[in-house]
């Protein structure tokens, strides 16, 4: 899938930071933030589908440029939320069912929902193309996102609360499973999204402290071209909506 959010061009040359650069004080270690990779998608889901029904309310006749930037974003989103989906459904639900098979019916409910998700994205996918072509329908299409950012709220809350606490008595504190590098690797080997529109996708808002510390795991030429995606990224999706605020990934 080509690159739905960062035009085609090579990155200028980023030096990697010297190792003095990224000392920290003697004895402070940050808190690791787990399953940070599902984390973080759960957050920049939850803050794209705060703001994409808005920007569709003030989408006017003849924008038809910002319509189809919206419509990308929208497809992006949807190709971003497979993509979880299957990192959950073939590589973290298996291992979770065998050394935790109390939690079978959960999972079998999570995987089932995970489906039926799917397929309302894309029925939602074919009301954004209209509206994107046709600001008098975008109200309607709007308040469909939000009936469908509920829908999905309560499932990542599900995720979070009942399913999350105790995947960390399954998985090592070190594990990679559910981490960002996990999810990067996934997307590097899948015909999905590229590493430099979801990375810049996820760490939308984030705290500059916690992206230096997700960006710590991560391998170095993610960390030397990720100055030039996350400003590349800010030019592009700045005239859908401004620059976004207040969002990041939970630690509960």
């Amino acid at each position: 899938m080509p690159s739905h959010l960062l035009p085609v061009a090579s990155p200028p040359a980023v030096p990697a930071q010297s190792g003095s650069d990224r000392e920290r004080t003697a004895g402070e270690e940050p808190q690791a933030v787990r399953f940070a990779g599902l984390r973080l998608v759960h957050a920049a889901l939850r803050r794209d589908l705060t703001r994409l029904p808005n920007s569709l309310r003030l989408l006017q006749p003849g924008e038809d440029d910002k319509g189809e930037a919206l419509l990308r974003h929208w497809t992006f989103v949807t190709a971003m939320l497979t993509c979880h989906h299957e990192q959950q459904d073939t590589r973290i639900w298996p291992i979770v069912r065998r050394f935790a098979p109390e939690l079978r019916l959960l999972l079998n409910w999570l995987e089932a929902d995970h489906h039926n998700l799917d397929h309302s994205f894309t029925r939602v996918t074919t009301l954004v193309r209209i509206a994107s072509r046709d600001a008098g329908s975008a109200w309607p299409v709007a308040y469909a996102m939000e009936d469908l950012a509920a829908r999905l709220e309560t499932h990542l809350r599900i995720e979070e609360r009942q399913l999350m606490p105790r995947m960390e008595r399954v998985f090592a504190p070190g594990s990679r499973l559910g981490s960002l590098p996990e999810l990067l690797d996934l997307l590097r080997s899948a015909d999905g999204p590229g590493t430099a529109d979801a990375l810049a996708w996820l760490l939308d808002g984030v705290e500059p402290a916690v992206v230096d510390q997700l960006l710590a795991d991560c391998d170095d030429d993610v960390v030397r071209n990720w100055p030039h995606w996350q400003a590349t990224y800010q030019r592009c999706t700045a005239p859908l909506w401004g620059p976004a605020d207040g969002w990041g990934v939970s630690r509960e």
